[in-house]
């Protein structure tokens, strides 16, 4: 039970917060306190600490201007501490993510009797590696880099090697002017110069690793073990969760977990364990491993050491992995020839992710003998560590120092081929969704290849595994959730225990008096797109107020750039369009430009739907070009809907309109951003008139007042 100790410490914060900020207790924020603190506050333990039944995850739509961020805080921060548990904080933008470490906790340590450390958790991507750094600075690390080229995916020539940036780089780390923190650097830096400078877990020889003790990494990890909450993002939560959990960030058994923006997790997921490889790229991939491997057993000083022996069986390996490849692509030419598969239909998706059997086989085959290759590699960088307590056979410190790093890439790619042979290989279990399984021909000519992609088609069962039946607690919570006004889309996508509490909070603001929805009379329907798009320029032209903020959302690049096209001249001076520049530089420029008080017009596709924060003038007026269905010919999509309808269930009903639910809730939410706010949507789509499903969408919607 939650003790009055608790509830009196969750109640006095809260009130000093809102006296800080002269704000009134909000219906919806007490409620969604009182469920978050119910939730955790009731979990019980047995004698050892671990908990005991279901009812641990609490499931929190809140709309907007709720202040979901101030309540799971307070309701979750106290708990954890009283437990002796870390409180992880997951976003799925960085926009939240800073939000929360520069204003949220902060006020909260400020402004309320709350006594708690804080701190970042970044994957090893974010972070400078020290060794990376050093070899890019010597020419002998240079050449050794070029000649292993063919190994890895974005190889830079050394000539495109950023030298004084490095040095730079360098000097400011010597200085203590900058911690290897990719996001700390003032400067711009390239993606392609930062990636020649970080590592993941398979290159990183952690405690091994001459640079341990300075490596920002390392030291950043330092303060997760200090701090009692940890501001992360889903995909690092869900890598640490992929490892086995507590590998980056703190057991799942010793955390309590809030996902905010909670509604990307199971996308997020699937895409954790999505995999494609393929296959001529991969025979040459491995060609060039065999070459390169050939380097390291003449730099070996005993050829009869562990590393010699097993450096001795890879060619063989290698040419077994070869062989399996190119009787699959034998088997896959003539199957592709006869689905007709050419350069504009060039994808091809297995029915329920059933493949022919001769390619399971193959593929059984190749996933062991990927499995036997990264063994002996493993083992192989296994040595190269064991060097450092002078216990490795066969390798010199210098050698090991060298190839720990490249050894990590091999594994990494091999893991990834892993994957997507043990997943072919596999025979679906019937009582679970079935994965999806496509190849797609890519190339012309000589440069042709087969891709074999494959992904589970709901992320419900392991995150079930991985995540809620091993935490100790957990939050979800987003102001989209659920989708026409229930939460079946999210449970069966997520996962979520059954016995999970659910709440809806809705959002304060007056929807009937600052906001209007107008459908107008269209005369073509979206699939009739040449005329649809010149019936959206004529609207637009019409309806658009050059003097305002505007905000015009299409689900078609290629729509959008029409439209753009045909605008009235006095319009396209003041349009903004996505892809000309990076988001925030246009987002920058359209409040300057309200700001001057002059007029702005912002075209913008999915991205722009979610996340944007364009209060009062910035924005007064959105224009939805079209209800946002998903795209159709997703080989993941498609494998869920043919599931759906297998079980006797409606996919568009169940999954295409509640996702265009979503979607279309997310949209519109662009308008309204704080209780003052006021403006129009208008979404230029008949079929919100005219079909059956046009009043479920309409339904679903906040209440705006209707023209």
């Amino acid at each position: 039970m939650l003790s009055d100790e608790l509830k009196s410490q969750i109640h006095l914060a809260y009130r000093a917060s809102l006296e800080a900020k002269s704000h009134k207790p909000r219906v919806g924020q007490r409620q969604m306190i009182g469920a978050i603190a119910r939730t955790l506050g009731n979990i019980k333990q047995d004698s050892e600490g671990e908990r005991l039944g279901e009812k641990h995850v609490a499931v929190v739509e809140a709309g907007t201007g709720t202040g979901k961020t101030l309540s799971y805080c307070l309701a979750a921060i106290p708990i954890a501490k009283a437990r002796g548990l870390k409180l992880i904080i997951s976003t799925a933008t960085v926009a939240l993510q800073e939000q929360i470490l520069h204003k949220e906790l902060p006020n909260l340590l400020e402004h309320t009797a709350l006594s708690f450390k804080y701190t970042l958790a970044k994957g090893r991507g974010r972070y400078l590696c020290l060794n990376n750094l050093e070899g890019f600075l010597s020419t002998e690390e240079q050449g050794m880099e070029d000649m292993f080229a063919g190994l890895f995916e974005q190889h830079l020539q050394v000539d495109d090697v950023n030298t004084p940036l490095y040095q730079e780089m360098d000097l400011a780390l010597s200085k203590g002017e900058w911690d290897g923190d990719k996001d700390n650097w003032e400067g711009i830096i390239r993606d392609q110069d930062w990636r020649r400078l970080t590592t993941d877990h398979q290159q990183c020889t952690n405690r091994n690793c001459a640079n341990y003790s300075a490596c920002p990494f390392f030291k950043a990890r330092g303060e997760i073990e200090d701090a009692d909450v940890i501001v992360a993002n889903h995909d690092l939560v869900l890598a640490d969760l992929s490892l086995g959990g507590g590998a980056i960030l703190t057991p799942p058994k010793e955390t309590i977990y809030v996902f905010d923006e909670g509604h990307h997790l199971p996308d997020k997921a699937i895409g954790h364990f999505r995999h494609e490889v393929r296959l001529q790229q991969s025979i040459t991939w491995l060609r060039q491993l065999e070459k390169n491997l050939v380097n390291l057993k003449q730099e070996l000083t005993d050829d009869v050491s562990l590393t010699g022996q097993l450096l001795l069986k890879i060619p063989q390996q290698i040419q077994a992995i070869v062989n399996f490849i190119q009787y699959a692509q034998q088997g896959l030419a003539p199957y592709i020839q006869g689905l007709g598969l050419d350069q504009d239909n060039n994808q091809h998706r297995f029915e329920f992710g059933v493949i022919p059997d001769e390619l399971r086989q193959l593929a059984y085959s190749l996933q062991t003998s990927y499995q036997k290759l990264f063994n002996n590699i493993e083992s192989i960088q296994d040595e190269c560590k064991k060097t450092k307590q002078n216990e490795g056979m066969g390798v010199t410190p210098e050698t090991a120092e060298t190839w720990q790093p490249i050894l990590g890439v091999i594994l990494g790619r091999l893991e990834q081929c892993v994957e997507l042979w043990r997943l072919y290989s596999a025979v679906d279990d019937q009582k679970y969704p079935p994965n999806a399984r496509w190849l797609v021909v890519t190339g012309q000519g000589m440069e042709q290849d087969i891709e074999l992609g494959g992904s589970p088609i709901l992320a419900a069962h392991t995150l079930r595994q991985q995540l809620w039946d091993k935490c100790f607690g957990a939050v979800v919570t987003s102001a989209t959730l659920t989708a026409l006004n229930q939460f079946h889309r999210f449970n069966m996508r997520s996962g979520v225990p059954q016995e999970s509490e659910y709440l809806r909070v809705l959002s304060p603001f007056d929807f009937q008096k600052h906001g209007l929805l107008v459908i107008p009379e269209m005369e073509n329907e979206p699939n009739r797109v040449e005329q649809h798009t010149k019936e959206i320029v004529q609207y637009l032209d019409k309806q658009v107020d050059k003097e305002k903020g505007s905000l015009v959302l299409f689900s078609s690049r290629r729509q959008m750039e029409e439209v753009a096209q045909s605008l009235a001249p006095a319009l396209q001076e003041v349009l903004l369009m996505q892809g000309e520049q990076s988001k925030r530089v246009i987002l920058d420029s359209h409040r300057a430009r309200i700001d001057a008080g002059k007029g702005s017009l912002l075209f913008g596709l999915a991205s722009f739907a979610e996340g944007v924060d364009l209060p009062g003038n910035y924005l007064t007026c959105v224009y939805i070009a079209k209800i946002p269905f998903a795209v159709p010919d997703d080989p993941v999509e498609a494998t869920l809907a043919e599931w759906i309808q297998k079980r006797g269930g409606n996919p568009f009903m169940e999954i295409t309109i509640p996702d265009a639910s979503l979607r279309l809730v997310q949209a519109t939410g662009r308008l309204l951003r704080s209780e003052t706010d006021s403006g129009e949507i208008h979404i230029l789509d008949k079929r919100l008139r005219t079909k059956r499903y046009g009043q479920q969408l309409i339904n679903s919607l906040p209440p705006y007042r209707q023209q």
